[in-house]
């Protein structure tokens, strides 16, 4: 009877017996713990791999393995530790010929990593295979050019000087096979749009896998001038030049229309040069009968841009 009174009694909500039932509790889990990871277990682990090669010589095309799994035993107490990365190794895997090993199988692994572990054993490797693909490290030098069509001007603006490249060439340097793949020449994609004004902009070169590639320089510069154009209506004096000697020749015109576009700030030297400009006919060579030439227009100013001409008909008999 008393036996029964006492577990009765330890049983009872008593806010002192069920400290004292919980400290107990604690007590021997703990010490269980602590008990048990003294013992061997087996689990997988992650390992973070390096691949050691000359790495002035050689580069990789694709990113390498960063990590190996495998299945190891040890104490309780280290397999803890190392699952929180607590003194956790670097695995390291020599590349004697890095641009012939394409892959590496998880089999062959224990072998090259057994010294590495410590305490730890590999019981097997759980990452099936390493694929690698290294390139032999070169550098080659690429033009650089801009492609017109990549922006656009504000009505009536466009460009007046040619597209300047500072420097017009990079050296790129990573692995032979993405060097091959590329062109002589890369272009750069300017997206501007409505342009009305000189542009001097530095502009970052882009290239295909670029990211495997390191550039000297990143950015070049790339200058040209803009202008506000103006179309202009023109009569241009017409003039014949070797006209056969045994021909007759009718011409009914003595001038030419022409449309030619010039800068606006440069509409004085349109009328300023009118003496020097002629729209010359050349016969040279010409036969019997009724033609209609296109002539060749001269001694336009500067920067101006001869946008059409007018055709002639003569004949000649």
């Amino acid at each position: 009877m008393n036996f029964f009174r006492v577990i009765n009694n330890l049983f009872h909500f008593n806010r002192t017996n069920w400290k004292a039932v919980t400290l107990c509790l604690l007590t021997a889990l703990v010490f269980w713990f602590f008990n048990a990871l003294n013992k061997d277990y087996s689990t997988n682990l992650r390992f973070s791999v390096n691949f050691q090669f000359d790495e002035e010589r050689y580069v990789p095309v694709e990113p390498l393995p960063e990590v190996v799994f495998m299945n190891v035993s040890g104490n309780g107490w280290d397999l803890l530790r190392k699952s929180m990365g607590v003194n956790l190794p670097d695995m390291n895997i020599p590349l004697e010929r890095p641009t012939e090993v394409k892959k590496i199988v998880g089999s062959t692994l224990p072998a090259l990593l057994a010294g590495q572990l410590g305490s730890l054993q590999i019981n097997h490797v759980v990452t099936d295979t390493l694929y690698l693909t290294l390139d032999p490290k070169e550098k080659r030098k690429v033009k650089v050019a801009v492609d017109p069509g990549g922006f656009t001007f504000a009505e009536g603006f466009d460009r007046l000087s040619p597209i300047v490249v500072l420097p017009d060439s990079i050296s790129l340097e990573g692995p032979k096979s993405v060097l091959d793949e590329l062109p002589d020449s890369i272009l750069l994609d300017i997206n501007e749009e409505g342009i009305r004004n000189d542009f001097r902009e530095e502009v970052e070169v882009t290239t295909p896998r670029g990211a495997l590639l390191k550039r000297a320089p990143e950015k070049v510069e790339v200058i040209f001038e803009v202008v506000e154009w103006v179309n202009v209506n023109k009569s241009i004096k017409l003039v014949v030049e070797n006209a056969p000697n045994n021909m007759r020749l009718n011409l009914a015109e003595d001038s030419v229309q022409c449309l030619v576009q010039v800068p606006k700030s440069q509409l004085e030297d349109l009328d300023e040069t009118v003496a020097q400009q002629v729209a010359v006919l050349d016969l040279k060579g010409a036969k019997k009968g009724d033609k209609r030439l296109l002539p060749k227009v001269q001694g336009l100013p500067i920067n101006t841009r001869l946008i059409q001409v007018d055709s002639v008909s003569i004949k000649l008999y």
